[in-house]
């Protein structure tokens, strides 16, 4: 099977083979922050250095992104996904294998170098692959991703880390790296176009181009915003809710099972509803209802667990169901030609505000005597400025490829 143009049914086979790959991406990234209540007192380590373990994931992508952005577009498309996809799963393994913090921390930064690539990868295919009219509601799919890794992946991972150990999440997303590889080699088409292109004269060339591109560069800022307003209140959102508002690590699977869910459904539509009413225009809408969340769950006290569910449920599908347009738009304002390179750079600032999101959250909350947080209503508001930024500056942006 070779791109560019797939029929229905090897288009579909295509996508959901990229979304298992994501798959296990965001369930190697996401299992972090569920388990930080676990690791901090298995390892017995503070909320700064859990902090760091979520952090070097995040910026260590960012080096990779710089790396990759210098030879991304010289290699045909599948053979470099899957070449990476199994480094990934390689460093996954060994954070399973890890004996103390310093090597979990080690593998950690490795995971993330590799699932970095890989993220760019995926979104670089679609951009080959899937004509813009109907790239939002592809990206709908991938993003059902996140819902699996939510409603099925975390809940399980945290069952395993409480009834076996901790290393058993990523030991078991390992397994499911090698048998996603051999689905890959079958389903996913070689995507070579990009390689009719003249040669560059120097390993920089790439990177140079679209760094000099002023509507690259808009792109790549709006990107950093969307992720820092995300990731200041993501990776403590657990520790928060089972030291402040009172909810039991048993019941932690909940949060991840109800939000799954809910996105599992909600993305898929808010991706049919960018690609008829406008991308710019849904992303807008939804980041606006974001806000709320954002604001809720940094700010609430003491609730049952069903009202938290409701907030971090709301909270799930609005956060991630602003990445399926946004997404389609960062991806959509590259030049065809520099899509890879562009990709690999958006990695970049993606995971450096990843990482400076959760350093600057670690520095800014802290556990009082009680081991309650502190100051994490700082945070929300901070995530609600950032998003608004986002909201204002996503119209200064020009889709360049409207190809198919």
């Amino acid at each position: 099977m070779e791109s560019r143009f797939l029929s229905e049914k090897q288009e579909r086979i295509f996508l959901l083979t990229l979304a298992g790959l994501q798959f296990c991406h965001i369930l190697d990234f996401m299992i972090m922050m569920p388990l930080g209540p676990i690791l901090m007192a298995a390892l017995k380590i503070q909320t700064h250095e859990f902090g760091f373990l979520v952090a070097s994931y995040s910026f260590c992508s960012a080096l990779s992104g710089v790396l990759a952005a210098t030879l991304i577009d010289r290699f045909e498309r599948k053979r470099i996904l899957l070449t990476i996809f199994f480094l990934f799963g390689l460093a996954t393994l060994i954070c399973g294998l890890a004996e103390d913090y310093t090597i979990l921390l080690f593998s950690r930064g490795l995971a993330g170098a590799f699932g970095g690539i890989m993220g760019a990868l995926v979104q670089t295919m679609i951009g080959d692959v899937i004509p813009y009219p109907r790239r939002a509601e592809a990206n709908g799919i991938i993003s059902t991703a996140f819902a699996l890794a939510t409603v099925a992946g975390v809940p399980l991972s945290l069952w395993l880390a409480n009834n076996i150990q901790w290393r058993a999440p990523f030991i078991l997303t390992a397994v499911l790296a090698l048998m996603l590889i051999f689905l890959g080699i079958r389903n996913l088409p070689e995507v070579r176009q990009h390689l009719h292109q003249k040669e560059p004269s120097h390993p920089f060339s790439a990177m140079f181009a679209v760094l000099r591109n002023t509507n690259h560069l808009r792109a790549l800022f709006y990107s950093g915003l969307i992720i820092f307003s995300g990731f200041t209140v993501i990776p403590y959102i657990t520790i928060y809710a089972v030291n402040n508002v009172g909810i039991s690590p048993n019941d932690i699977p909940y949060v991840y099972l109800c939000g799954g869910m809910a996105t599992l459904f909600s993305s898929r539509l808010i991706g049919k509803l960018a690609d008829q009413w406008g991308k710019v225009r849904l992303y807008r809408g939804v980041a606006l209802l974001a806000m709320g969340p954002l604001l809720v769950v940094t700010h609430i006290g003491t609730v049952p667990l069903s009202s938290w569910l409701f907030c971090t449920t709301s909270f799930f599908v609005l956060i991630s169901g602003r990445m399926v347009p946004a997404m389609t738009i960062i991806v959509s304002s590259a030049q065809p030609v520099l899509r890879g390179t562009f990709m690999s750079l958006n990695t970049t600032v993606q995971s450096l505000s990843m990482g400076l999101a959760t350093l600057l959250s670690g520095l800014l909350i802290t556990q009082n005597v009680h081991g309650a947080i502190t100051g994490y209503e700082k945070i929300g508001i901070i995530a609600v400025l950032s998003n608004l930024m986002a909201i204002w500056f996503v119209g200064r942006i020009v889709i360049l490829d409207r190809s198919g």
